[in-house]
Formats: structure tokens, sequence, C-alpha cells
């Protein structure tokens, strides 16, 4: 069996060189190209040291040359949304990992999947403790009246809410079929309760120090519920990842989260 060609966009981001380096560990897929914002080189070497692949800020250049069957993006969503065009248009299929994409934003990757026959997965989180969270905190939701969600990364972060809590809370309230009740806001404090989804207070900490960390804390009279996810190190999202990678090729049009892949 051929294995799955890749080519990874952001190459050269935390997230990205995490992905580089799993590809050269998995018998299965092969790294062939790499993009990045700014490019001093026109091949990247490999972390392994097997060899090197085409390196270029030009996106529509490299998949001319390397001929991928899958392109994972993981960078900004100005950048993911012009590379989707490119190459949905060139029978590529797609793994994004991006944060802050829109409702249009993913409106838009489906369509343009689905007009060209290739599968895009689009997932707020790769780690799969992380899809067991919100499993679990969609099943507690039918049970539970009242829900907030905290959530802590990085200072570096640039979206807040994270697209993780986003995610989770509406799942959540679709879960129940309604949304969450909201206890009585005390006056004037109102603004430091944190961002409401469906009548879910999302509270966001951004600090050094922090990786990527969810709780979900539901509660209803006498007693709490807490699930919580916490990340050490970014290799926790490569099983998640390299699953996208394997599923998306057997697929056409949009498949939002892994929950689908999973089967949960």
């Amino acid at each position: 069996m051929k294995p799955i060609k890749v080519v990874v966009q952001g190459a050269l981001g935390k997230m990205g060189r995490e992905v580089v380096g799993t590809l050269c560990r998995e018998p299965e897929m092969q790294i062939v190209g790499a993009v990045e914002l700014q490019v001093t080189e026109d091949y990247l070497t490999l972390p392994d040291s097997s060899g090197k692949v085409p390196f270029s800020s030009d996106l529509e250049c490299i998949l001319t040359k390397c001929q991928p069957d899958v392109l994972v993006d993981f960078t900004i969503a100005q950048a993911t949304m012009p590379a989707v065009r490119i190459a949905t248009k060139q029978g590529v299929n797609l793994v994004i990992g991006t944060t802050g994409l829109s409702a249009d934003d993913i409106s838009e990757i489906d369509r343009l999947a689905r007009a060209h026959r290739v599968g895009a997965v689009v997932a707020p989180n790769f780690a799969l403790g992380a899809v067991l969270m919100i499993h679990l905190a969609k099943l507690a939701a039918k049970y539970l009246d009242y829900a907030e969600i905290i959530e802590l990364h990085g200072h570096q972060k640039a979206d807040a809410p994270s697209g993780t809590a986003l995610f989770t809370a509406k799942a959540m309230a679709q879960a129940r079929g309604k949304p969450f009740h909201r206890p009585a806001e005390q006056r004037g404090i109102s603004a430091s309760r944190g961002e409401q989804v469906e009548g879910v207070t999302i509270h966001s900490v951004r600090l050094p120090g922090l990786m990527a960390h969810q709780e979900v804390i539901l509660g209803t009279a006498g007693q709490t519920l807490s699930i919580r996810h916490d990340t050490t190190s970014r290799e926790c999202y490569m099983p998640g990842v390299m699953l996208a990678i394997r599923e998306v090729v057997k697929r056409q049009g949009l498949v939002y989260g892994l929950d689908t892949l999973l089967e949960l």
C-alpha cells in the first residue's frame, strides 16, 4: 500500500513542527513538502535526518510540484481559507486545526470540498482526551441545568474564548435541546462574568506557563460535576491528526470534529 503523501502548511510553527516530526515516524505516511509564510531556503531538512522536502511560501507551487494526497494546516484563519481554495481546486484533501474559523468559513470549506470531491476534516481540538471531555459533557448536559467553562491557554493564543470552549458550549446545548439556565446576575458585575454562549458562561485565562486546559463545571441543587482535560505537551494532538489524515482520504465533504471519526 502506498503511503499517504502529505504537505504541511505552517511547518515552522509549534504545531507544524510537531506534525512534521510525527509524519517522519509514520510508516503509512510520507511528508513530501512544506509551506511557511517566510522561507529562506528551497528545501526543509526533516528532523529525523532522513532527507529534505521542497519548501516554499507559495502553496500553489508546492502542491503542483509535490502532488500530495493531504494538506495539513495549523496556521491562522487568514492563511487557511486561501489555502482551502487552492488545495480543493487541485483535488487535495484537507486536515485543518486552525482556530478562529467563522461559521461562514466552515460552510465554505464544506461547499468547496463537495464541489471538488475531496475530504476535509476540521477539528477545534485534535487531542483525543479533549474529544472525550466534550462527549462526556454532552451526556451530562441532559441532566444538569447550569454550566460554566473555564479554559486556560498560553498568553500568545490569539483567540478567546478558545474554539474548543465555544464548540463545547454549543454541543452541550444541542445535546439538551435548549440553552442552559443562567443564575441571576448581581447588579454591576456582569462584565466580569465572561462570555455567554447558549447560557454557558465561558471564562478565558491567558498566562505564560500554560498550554491548553479546559474544565466544564455543571451544577444543580446540592451538587456539581466537573470534567477537566489538561495537555502537557503538543504530542497529545498527534494521534488525532494522524487519524484525520488516514480517514480524510476516504471521504468527501466536511467532517467537523473528531467525534465522528471516533464513532462517539
